[in-house]
């Protein structure tokens, strides 16, 4: 009989999720009026599996020509739907999110596979949180009136909403569901690298029975999301991604009446007092930074460890890291999958670059990482200082810089240092702390001895760079409609 060895390195066996229940076209077109159609530029575009370089579909490119039948077909469509009963208009919503929920299997793969993040995310994380958030707006669509008393809410028309790459699903079900609920209509425009969810959801929305052109989904790139923003009968701008497209766009409809919110980029402070429960920070810091490979607008991207604690932290922080799988995406084992395109891998090489060239300390957990596809190990800098770039801009990417502090004056000054001002986290035993730091620090979300939890019912949104305006809850259908006196 062989003798168990103890010492001997072992890992767990793959278990990729299938993909045998997917239905997936060669070629998508522009969803308009109700209908697929093919765009008047007729050209396509390839949308890429990152984790393998191969091509998944194509995806049409839509042109002003597009976007002008789009927003048409919206504003003709508002006329009838802005005076449905609300209550109708609920039902349709709530029918959406429960053909999400039954197609959720065939979302997450999808998800994964166009986005690079790992299946459990996506399974347990984006579906749930997209079906969500159509289930929770579908119950205020008939509830406006109580929610804001003795005024009465009317739509303000066509919402032109373009969305990131990070969460496509998501990121969807945050713009379209408030919207269509308030009695607007849409135009959406997804990001170029992860389009397919957004089609595969207009192909719900169209077995829903919605009303034609109460959405209408456009893809294309930059230029695309341009003709939206300044076409004439956009009333409402909702952008989510970076600062710098925001000010563009904020540049472009100055001077307009088109009303806007902007989501934007963020570098949040995760901070870790003396008296948090230590292996639970460890791995609220590892959820913060390493979720969806750090490709979150609010990932915990600077770490705020106190003084007595920092070694503990920082070795405990080393050795789980060090059991994070970086791999297929469609492995349940995943922890870390592919980064969403090769230019997003060269930015976040470039930051590891200038952070080593600054002086900071690099530390990167070992692991296999395949030839094809993007992928970036998980990685921390140590010795780092307030003016280091990769502690004062947005890397969006698996990298997570370390700072220490001894009073809490100090790190409250520290994380307001930022141009952004979008999320934060707090770990410790204390609740004086934690109502402190939630009055002082410049952040729109400030998480409490956890990190990155969502929620349909509760807005977010950023101060400073990080844009204006919220989404979810309650609050976002305050800027999608118009409120006059009864």
């Amino acid at each position: 009989m062989s003798k168990l060895n103890l010492n001997k390195t072992w890992n767990y066996a793959a278990a990729t999720e299938s993909t045998n229940h997917i239905l997936l076209k060669e070629k998508y077109d522009l969803f308009i009026n109700g209908e697929f159609v093919k765009s008047n530029s007729k050209k396509y575009f390839d949308t890429i599996n990152p984790a393998t370089d191969e091509v998944i579909a194509k995806i049409s490119e839509a042109n002003k020509k597009d976007i002008d039948l789009a927003v048409k077909s919206a504003k003709i469509a508002f006329r009838r739907w802005s005076k449905l009963k609300a209550k109708e208009r609920g039902k349709y919503i709530f029918r959406i999110a429960r053909m999400i929920q039954e197609r959720a299997k065939e979302f997450a793969v999808i998800e994964s596979m166009d986005g690079g993040k790992p299946i459990r995310e996506s399974r347990d994380v984006d579906i749930p949180l997209a079906a969500n958030h159509f289930f929770y707006y579908a119950g205020w669509a008939d509830k406006l009136e109580y929610a804001f008393p003795n005024k009465t809410p009317k739509p303000l028309g066509v919402a032109g909403q373009i969305i990131p790459w990070n969460f496509p699903l998501l990121m969807a079900a945050w713009k379209i569901a408030p919207a269509i609920a308030c009695g607007n209509t849409v135009v959406l425009k997804p990001a170029e690298t992860t389009s397919l969810t957004a089609l595969k959801l207009a192909e719900i929305i169209q077995e829903s029975g919605l009303p034609k052109g109460v959405v209408n989904i456009v893809t294309g790139a930059g230029n695309t999301g341009a003709e939206i923003v300044n076409h004439p009968d956009i009333d409402k701008i909702a952008f989510t991604g970076s600062t710098n497209v925001g000010k563009l766009i904020q540049k472009s409809i100055s001077g307009t009446k088109k009303k806007s919110t902007l989501e934007l980029g963020g570098k949040g402070a995760n901070i870790i007092f003396e008296d948090a429960a230590i292996d639970q920070a460890v791995e609220g810091i590892v959820n913060a930074i390493f979720f969806n490979q750090g490709h979150v607008c609010c990932a915990g991207s600077r770490l705020f460890v106190q003084e007595s604690v920092a070694n503990i932290v920082i070795e405990k922080l080393k050795d789980r890291m060090s059991s994070l799988i970086v791999g297929n995406p469609l492995d349940k084992n995943t922890d870390i999958g592919a980064i969403n395109s090769k230019e997003q891998l060269a930015t976040i090489n470039k930051y590891i670059k200038i952070g080593q060239e600054e002086g900071g300390e690099i530390y990167q957990s070992k692991c296999s990482i395949s030839k094809k596809g993007n992928w970036c190990p998980p990685t921390l800098f140590l010795n780092v200082s307030q003016s280091h770039t990769i502690v004062q801009e947005e890397i969006f990417g698996p990298v997570l810089a370390i700072q220490t502090f001894r009073t809490i004056d100090e790190v409250i000054e520290k994380a307001n240092n930022t141009p952004f001002g979008l999320s934060a986290g707090v770990w410790t035993e204390k609740g004086s702390k934690i109502f402190k730091l939630t009055q002082e620090l410049n952040a729109g979300v400030v998480w409490a001895n956890t990190y990155n939890k969502f929620d349909p019912t509760s807005p977010f949104g950023g101060f400073k760079e990080s844009g204006f305006g919220r989404e979810g809850g309650q609050l976002i259908m305050k800027l999608l409609i118009m409120l006059k006196k009864k």
